[in-house]
């Protein structure tokens, strides 16, 4: 390989992995590596957290919007199954040894959603 191709193919790579980072940030939850975000919702920066234990992670994050706790749940429960997440109950969804449990708070309009992901 040419240096000049060598050089093509790093620049490139740098662009893909440009592209996918502002991706990421724009449409997945800070915190979870495929939980995306419904259009009308904002993930609220800062407020992630995120613990590795021995029984498994424990992650939680926070977002708000102008959208109501019904079409939230909707997005969740026609998108999750797609990336391996069985919903058993209400707004709980279960996959390989973990539990995510999606809270509301507030109204229509002004609903603030909590994330919670743990170990089984």
């Amino acid at each position: 390989m040419s240096r000049w191709a060598g050089l093509s193919a790093l620049a490139f790579g740098a662009v893909c992995l440009l592209a996918v980072a502002q991706t990421s940030a724009q449409g997945f939850l800070t915190g979870f590596e495929d939980l995306p975000l419904p259009p009308g919702l904002s993930a609220v920066e800062d407020t992630a957290m995120v613990f590795d234990s021995p029984a498994g992670r424990i992650v939680e994050g926070y977002a708000v919007g102008e959208m109501d706790a019904a079409s939230v749940q909707a997005f969740y429960e026609e998108t999750l199954p797609a990336l391996g997440w069985t919903r058993e109950e209400g707004s709980r969804f279960y996959r390989e040894g973990e539990q995510l449990v999606i809270d509301y708070f507030g109204t229509a309009g002004a609903l603030s959603v909590r994330f919670t992901l743990a170990p089984l």
